[in-house]
Formats: structure tokens, C-alpha cells, sequence
């Protein structure tokens, strides 16, 4: 066939759409800064615990010393002091809009699931009926790591809970103190203050987008669905690889985040980057496309898992978890969605191309490299 213009057009819409998923750096399947916040009150004494990614402190303030990415337990002792300064400037929490005093217990290293974070304990006096208490999360307010930084707040008061995701703009949290608790968190909600008065920002949406964002820069995740759909299918085959994926990671999902399964993640995330390694390898050497589904099915399984991460960390109450749940995982659809219907009428359109064919190998060596890349990172 005759190349033209149209040709080279769809050529470099096609690889302008494979840059949007594949990243220039192997670094991190989930480049995060994560937080996690957990408030006990009680009339007596409010106890305060939080926990940052080491990756996060090293970015802030340095303190690796022999540059492999972690602490050691000698380094983190050696900046100890500019640690706990730090996040006592950044991380505030006020009585009735005054700023509490505390007696801070930390810096130590501990491990919240796959991750080193640096855990600070504050104690501060008790809240009574009647008084607000509020939480200020200045933390990364500017910089790279501003857009990615996200606070997993948990707070307790009376048996009530209140769970919140401080990130961006909104990094403020605040509940009132009633006499029965009845959730007064305006239901779980964020505030954000505003000249004109409080903004509410329902816990749903933090979720919702939280889920958006997990799976944008989640890119392992991003091209193990770009490989399931660069190889030429009818639309019945999409729609049931499409399905499958979706049902598969809802399902391990849903069981991991309730503790009804619990793989762990130096076993879940080499699998996530083998799946991408398999179905790379299916699309160079596979001559027909059949039953994609099924394997998309088992695969989607184990990527479930990792969706599931962040969510299991949180220690989510049971009185919240569904909607936090559902909101999360439909923003992973969303996005998902929106991802397949950007890329498939593109690829359809250079389906017409006997040359495309060579394009997804070439492709696929890209994506199995990176995929093989990732899983001995994960592995070492």
C-alpha cells in the first residue's frame, strides 16, 4: 500500500496517544506522595499520628546520604530534628481556628504496607462539646510534589468517625464536637475555607477523583490496557476485554479493601508487571487474537489488587467504606473509559494499514521492556 499523508497522520496520532501512557522514566509505577493521618479525641487528650512516605521527607529535606532512596535508621536520626520542625510548621491543628500547642513523640521508621514512611506522634489537649477542632495541611504547598501529595486523614471521636483526602487546594478538615457524635463532620465532608465562608467538599468526591488520579499514574496499569488494545480486534472482542477487566479488578478490589483477601505486595506487583510482559509478548507473536478475555480476566485480577492499595492503608470504618469504595472505583472507570474511547477510534483508523502490524510489535518490544524492567525493580 501506498504511503500518503493521511498515513503519517494517523502515525503520529498513534504514537502522540502511546506518550500520554508510557513515561519516559521507569522509576515508579505510583510516583505518590502519600500521608496518613489518624486523630483520636477525646475530652482527656487528642492524639495525633502522622505518617509520611520516606521518598517524601528525602524530597523535602534530604537526609539520604548514600542516595539509594531510603532511611536508615542512623540517617533519619541524623535530620531528626528538622524532620519533626518541618512537619510541625506544615501539619497544624487548631482549637476553635487557635493553634494547639504538643508534646511530639518520633521521628521513627515504620512500614505501612510496600511503603517506608516516617511516623510522628503529637499529643494535644482534649476537645469538649461545643469546641471545632481543625486540621491544616501545608505540607508541599509548592513544587512538584504539591500535585501528587496526598493526606489520608481517619479521625475518632466517640465511636464516629471521619474520613477525609486532603489534596491540592482543599487541605483543610475540620469537625464539630457534639455531645452525642453523630457524624458531624458534615457526613464525612471537607471544608475548605473560603473569604466568602466554608466551601463543603463531599468525602465521595476526594474518592472519585482520588481513584482518577491512581489509575493516571498508576503506569503500569496505563500500559497494561494500552497492550490489550493495540492488537486489532472486532468490537465484540473490546467490549468483552473491556468487561472482563472491569469486573475482575472491582472483584479483588472490593475483597482486598473489606481484608476478605490479602495477598502481599512483593507477590502482587511482580505479577501486575509480568501481565504486561505476557500480553506484549501475545501481541508480537500471537497470529489471531481469541479469547482475550479470559486471560484479561485472570490478569485484571491481580491488578485489582494493586488498585486496592491505597484504599487498605486508609483503615477505612465499615461505616464509610462502601461509598469510599464505589467512589474509588468509579473514578478508575471514568477514567478508563475515557482512555478507550480517545484511543480505539484512532486505532481503528490505522487499522487500514498493512504496515500497522509491524507498528504493534515494535510497540510491543517498548511495552515488554518497560514491563520486564518494572518487575525486576520490584523483585531486587
Amino acid at each position: 500500500m501506498k504511503l500518503n499523508w493521511n498515513y503519517f497522520r494517523y502515525t503520529s496520532i498513534f504514537i502522540f496517544s502511546l506518550s500520554l501512557f508510557v513515561p519516559l522514566t521507569t522509576a515508579s509505577a505510583h510516583p505518590l506522595s502519600a500521608a496518613f493521618t489518624d486523630i483520636n479525641i477525646s475530652e482527656k487528650q487528642t492524639e495525633l499520628t502522622y505518617s509520611i512516605d520516606a521518598l517524601s521527607v528525602i524530597e523535602g529535606i534530604g537526609g539520604d546520604t548514600n542516595n539509594n532512596g531510603k532511611f536508615s535508621e542512623a540517617e533519619l536520626k541524623a535530620i531528626g530534628h528538622r524532620v519533626s520542625e518541618w512537619v510541625q510548621d506544615s501539619v497544624v491543628l487548631e482549637m476553635n481556628g487557635e493553634e494547639q500547642k504538643s508534646e511530639l513523640t518520633g521521628p521513627i521508621l515504620e512500614n505501612k504496607g510496600q511503603n517506608e514512611v516516617v511516623t510522628l506522634r503529637f499529643h494535644y489537649p482534649g476537645f469538649k462539646p461545643g469546641q471545632t477542632i481543625s486540621l491544616l495541611d501545608g505540607m508541599f504547598t509548592s513544587g512538584a510534589t504539591s500535585s501528587t501529595y496526598t493526606n489520608f486523614l481517619t479521625a475518632k471521636n466517640q465511636g464516629s468517625v471521619s474520613e477525609s483526602v486532603l489534596r491540592g487546594k482543599d487541605r483543610i478538615w475540620t469537625m464539630l464536637i457534639t455531645e452525642q457524635q453523630q457524624d458531624q463532620s458534615l457526613q464525612g465532608n471537607q471544608q475548605q475555607q473560603t473569604e466568602n465562608g466554608t466551601k463543603s467538599i463531599p468525602s465521595w468526591w476526594s474518592f472519585f477523583t482520588l481513584g482518577m488520579e491512581h489509575i493516571l499514574t498508576g503506569y503500569d496499569h496505563l500500559l497494561f490496557l494500552l497492550a490489550l488494545l493495540i492488537r486489532k480486534q472486532t468490537l465484540k472482542q473490546y467490549l468483552s476485554v473491556i468487561s472482563a477487566f472491569t469486573l475482575a479488578h472491582t472483584i479483588t478490589l472490593t475483597l482486598t479493601v473489606v481484608g476478605l483477601l490479602n495477598v502481599p505486595a512483593f507477590i502482587v506487583e511482580p505479577a501486575i508487571a509480568l501481565s504486561i510482559c505476557y500480553v506484549a509478548v501475545e501481541n508480537i507473536f500471537r497470529g489471531k487474537i481469541s479469547g482475550r478475555w479470559i486471560i484479561t480476566f485472570i490478569f485484571g485480577l491481580i491488578h485489582g489488587m494493586g488498585f486496592a492499595d491505597l484504599l487498605k492503608e486508609m483503615n477505612i470504618p465499615w461505616t464509610h467504606l462502601a461509598i469510599s469504595l464505589i467512589s474509588f472505583n468509579i473514578g478508575i472507570e471514568v477514567v478508563q473509559l475515557a482512555i478507550v474511547l480517545l484511543v480505539l477510534p484512532v486505532l481503528i483508523k490505522l487499522f487500514r494499514f498493512e504496515v500497522y502490524r509491524k507498528y504493534v510489535s515494535y510497540t510491543s518490544i517498548v511495552i515488554f521492556i518497560l514491563g520486564a524492567l518494572w518487575f525486576f525493580q520490584r523483585v531486587i
